[in-house]
């Protein structure tokens, strides 16, 4: 392989890393094993440290591809608890609400699923890198202070009820570039006269690159010996 001329790896990223911690490690070791003080390294569309699956990070001049990865379709498989909300959507944060759950049934849930697919609008969540006057959302939020963001546009091409429990969903989503799956989880559970945030999620392919082609971080530099 050549690094310098640019390569694109596929990593299935680890629950609790920000991408940029990923990013960061790959650069640390191709600059290591290459005996160079500095390597271009990006990945294409970030993960939430909660989150797991499929990144695609480009090194040296494959990094003027990453554009091209991102607008890609992406596939997640999420857990969502219903019933309950958090500020974050997710598990960053601890539950501000409960709701009633005794009137959701598998067929309701079908049924709000299929509301969403297509072109959309969503509001990102507060909890995002989204920019707010030159400051990121989740710096604002963590602060307290309240985070207005508009509306965007983004397409859902399939939503898949994959198992279903009064106060658990297990969903299938492939989605555009820019959609954000706690935001989902979010209105999900508005429409199910509920509410609901994300437990789980993972990002099983991005385009054509799905789990089984990607590498274990700490796959990296077996790999990296064996292919230079």
């Amino acid at each position: 392989m050549n690094f310098q001329e640019g390569e694109i790896l596929y990593f299935n990223k680890p629950l609790h890393w920000t991408s940029f911690d990923l990013v960061n490690k790959v650069r640390y070791r191709i600059s290591r094993f290459l005996n160079v003080k500095k390597i271009k390294v990006g990945h294409a569309g970030t993960l939430d440290p909660l989150a797991t699956g499929v990144m695609i990070v480009c090194v040296g001049k494959a990094t003027k591809r990453i554009e091209e990865f991102q607008y890609q379709t992406k596939e997640y498989v999420a857990t969502l608890r219903v019933g309950a909300t958090t500020p974050s959507f997710d598990l960053e944060t601890e539950i501000d609400g409960t709701y009633e759950t005794a009137h959701i049934t598998k067929e309701l849930a079908e049924q709000v699923l299929a509301q969403f697919v297509g072109s959309i609008e969503q509001i990102p969540p507060a909890f995002s890198a989204c920019k707010v006057k030159g400051d990121r959302a989740y710096q604002l939020a963590r602060k307290g202070l309240e985070v207005e963001l508009q509306p965007k546009t983004l397409v859902i091409d399939e939503i898949e009820l994959l198992s279903w429990q009064p106060e658990e969903l297990k969903i299938r989503v492939v989605c555009s570039k820019g959609t954000y799956i706690r935001a989902l989880a979010r209105d999900i559970g508005k429409a199910l006269n509920s509410g609901a945030h994300l437990m789980a999620l993972e990002r099983t392919r991005i385009g054509n690159i799905t789990l089984d082609k990607c590498l274990k971080i700490d796959e990296l530099d077996q790999f990296i010996t064996h292919n230079s």
